[in-house]
Formats: C-alpha cells, sequence, structure tokens
C-alpha cells in the first residue's frame, strides 16, 4: 500500500510539472486576498504538524496577489510541507507575508535541520535529493521544489533559499510590484 501510494504521489507531481511546463502561464490568474490564503497555509501547517511544531503565521503588510489560487496554493503548500517534515519535533515553523520596497514576500522559516550551502543551488533540479534516505522516509518525490520554481518563473517571481546547517531554512516567494496591489486599491477598482 505505501509503495503504491508513493507511486501515485510521484505521478501527480510528475503530471503537475507536465501541465506547468506546457503552457508559458496561468489561465486562471485573479486578486488572491493574501490574509485568507496566508491563514489557510498556517492551518494545512498545524495539521501536518499533529502539535509536533510551533506554528506561527504573520500578515505584515495586507494587500492581494494577482496570479493563479490555485498553482500558488500548490507552490506555497510544498514550501510548507517541506518545512514541517524536516522540522524535528518541538522546532518551529513560520510563515510570513511582507511587503518590501513593492516586492512581495512569502516566506517560511524553520528551526530544521538545515542544508549545506552546496546543495542550495540545486535544489530545485528534479528529483534532487540533499539526502535520498530521509526523503524516502518523509515521503518527498524530490519534485515539489522543481514545481515550486515552475509556478513562481510563470508569476515572474523567483524563490530565494537562506539555509543554515543545524540552524534551520528560509525560503521566499518573492513577487514583482505589478503583481501586488494594496487591499483599499483593489477594492476601489472593483
Amino acid at each position: 500500500d505505501e509503495q503504491a501510494r508513493r507511486m501515485r504521489r510521484l505521478i501527480e507531481d510528475l503530471l503537475t510539472l507536465s501541465a506547468l511546463e506546457s503552457s508559458a502561464g496561468p489561465d486562471d490568474e485573479s486578486a488572491i486576498e493574501i490574509r485568507p490564503f496566508v491563514e489557510k497555509l498556517a492551518e494545512e501547517a498545524h495539521a501536518l504538524s499533529g502539535d509536533r511544531h510551533r506554528i506561527s503565521a504573520a500578515v505584515e503588510h495586507d494587500c492581494r496577489l494577482t496570479g493563479s489560487a490555485e498553482e500558488l496554493m500548490s507552490a506555497f503548500s510544498n514550501l510548507v510541507s517541506n518545512a514541517v517534515r524536516y522540522t524535528p519535533d518541538g522546532g518551529s515553523v513560520r510563515l510570513r507575508w511582507r511587503v518590501i520596497d513593492g516586492y512581495g514576500e512569502f516566506s517560511v522559516e524553520d528551526s530544521g535541520i538545515g542544508i549545506e550551502a552546496r546543495h542550495l543551488p540545486r535544489l530545485t533540479e528534479r528529483f534532487y535529493r540533499v539526502d535520498s534516505g530521509r526523503s524516502r522516509e518523509s515521503g518527498g518525490t524530490g519534485l515539489g521544489l522543481a514545481i515550486v520554481k515552475h509556478v513562481l518563473t510563470r508569476h515572474q517571481a523567483r524563490l530565494d533559499i537562506r539555509s543554515e546547517m543545524g540552524r534551520g531554512s528560509t525560503f521566499s516567494a518573492v513577487f514583482p510590484p505589478q503583481r501586488i496591489a494594496p487591499l483599499d486599491a483593489a477594492k476601489a477598482a472593483a
């Protein structure tokens, strides 16, 4: 049963990646309200954690993000699930949205095991694994960060990764100013 579930996850991830690569951009873009979006991701983090971690979420600048809610939820969920998966029990996972100089940033910071600097440039490659034994035991397919990278590229965004061994990692999705709209401006345009 476990092998069948693993194979199903792999096929689903491959199909997702193939769909992302087959078109230039999302067809279903809309104005996504950030606060409920981040709150939903925090609920997902709590469910994945099962109270084994301290989960927190902060929306420092409430606004709207133009994009595909489905694609972005998939990408952000990948970042959240990785943080929970690679953070030992009792550790913390922090979700944060902020706007810096007009750029929107969704980040997931964890107090997990960290990643050696030599691995960082290759993390978004298909099937690249820092520790294949650990990935297999945690149920990963090796495609999650490749999916994240493709979703962000389709939204003219980038993935920034900072990590330190034994101290955790921060994965940040950074969006260009043209995709960010203040809530009041978005409501005025409606």
